[in-house]
């Protein structure tokens, strides 16, 4: 018997841009300021806490919702950050990356025939995951230059069907952020509907401006009907280890939960008792980040002002935008591969983030790198001249 084909339940999915350009860039020797990772290690007592747990035996399956130590110390994290009281029994899932917090988020609370907001440019998880829940996406686009969400435009699209609106601060690929005013409209544009919030807060403690990062958590209209999604890959430079966490309420915890146990059912078992010692001996971790990437932005756009590019500096996440609309015409995704395999230096194209992308000329530098990484890169930019448009 010959099998058929596999009718695909992603058929207009293809390999994900981060895992295209990183290719690209080991083929082509390129200095890779696409996918998102630092190319510099943990904090050194973090990488000792994990090797004590290991030799202690921490090695079989952790609870499901996650090692009590670390969510208690997520509890004590987030009263201390945002005065906010959560239940670390009811209210708190690690997950094995951040990933995998909003696919199961998303299968959860999204039903067939749901409608799901998103706000493009949009991180490449999302609408497979309520695809795959058999709901459909709504794109709602956040225009250049700005990248603000048109609340008018939000109004007008929720409607009886919608299930879930989500939203990213600080914004992965343009680096803008979401301040306290925005969540207040965001609150009373929802109000009349029963719809949830997914709030993709993983670049929480990477933002800029003094007024720093505004969680839905401390939020309390926004807090009852939504979940917020962080990750520890992002806050302590260890993304490999793919270890994050969703916090909401327990009715919402409670469906996440059924979907994690039988997605993961647990996460790495001696990280996260490592995670949560860390925590409970360097509970301000988080407080330095905002000037430790603030410093490595400021040197990117330093080292990069010799080059044709254009920089609006970023207001959070470790993300930078640049307009290359004075080196070429080229469509952002050939620009890419042309800046990756002529120039060595891999970048990624914003267009994909699109369902229907705007005219511009925008591709998204990484800069969690070290200084040696950043200064090589613009090396190899600072002779970049106009070629074909």
């Amino acid at each position: 018997m010959t099998l058929k084909t596999p009718v695909s339940k992603l058929p207009t999915t293809g390999t994900t841009i981060f895992t295209v350009m990183s290719q690209l860039a080991e083929q082509h020797g390129a200095v890779n300021l696409s996918q998102g990772f630092p190319d510099f290690d943990p904090p050194r007592r973090l990488i000792e806490l994990v090797s004590e747990h290991l030799e202690a035996g921490n090695n079989q399956y952790a609870p499901m919702a996650g090692v009590v130590a670390l969510r208690e110390a997520i509890v004590a994290a987030i009263d201390r950050r945002y005065e906010v009281a959560a239940d670390a029994e009811s209210e708190v899932t690690i997950t094995s990356g951040a990933t995998e917090a909003l696919f199961c988020a998303i299968l959860a609370l999204a039903r067939p025939d749901d409608e799901v907001i998103v706000f493009d440019p949009a991180y490449d998880s999302y609408e497979p995951a309520v695809t795959l829940a058999g709901a459909r996406t709504v794109h709602l686009p956040l225009d250049p230059p700005d990248f603000q969400i048109d609340w008018d435009r939000l109004g007008e699209a929720l409607n009886a069907r919608t299930r879930l609106v989500v939203i990213n601060s600080p914004h992965n690929p343009t680096g803008t952020l979401l301040i306290r005013d925005d969540l207040e409209h965001f609150a009373e544009t929802l109000a009349p509907y029963d719809c949830y919030v997914i709030s993709d807060e993983v670049y929480e403690h990477i933002a800029f401006d003094a007024a720093g990062h505004s969680s839905i958590l401390a939020h309390p209209a926004l807090r009852e009907r939504g979940i917020a999604i962080s990750s520890f890959g992002k806050t302590f430079h260890a993304t490999g280890w793919k270890v994050g966490y969703a916090v909401g309420p327990e009715s919402l915890t409670a469906e996440l939960r059924r979907v994690h146990q039988f997605c993961t059912f647990a996460t790495t078992t001696p990280i996260q008792h490592a995670i949560a010692a860390y925590l409970q001996e360097h509970p301000d971790h988080y407080l330095a980040l905002p000037t430790f990437y603030r410093e490595k932005r400021d040197h990117l756009l330093s080292v990069m002002s010799e080059t044709p590019f254009r920089f609006t500096p970023a207001q959070g996440t470790y993300f930078q935008l640049a307009d290359y609309s004075a080196i070429s015409g080229l469509n952002d995704v050939e620009f890419s591969r042309r800046l990756t395999i002529d120039y060595g230096v891999a970048t990624i194209p914003i267009s994909v983030f699109y369902e229907s992308p705007p005219v511009s000329h925008l591709v998204r530098f990484c800069f969690a790198k070290e200084t040696s990484t950043l200064d090589e890169a613009a090396h190899r930019l600072v002779e970049l001249r106009q070629f074909e448009k």
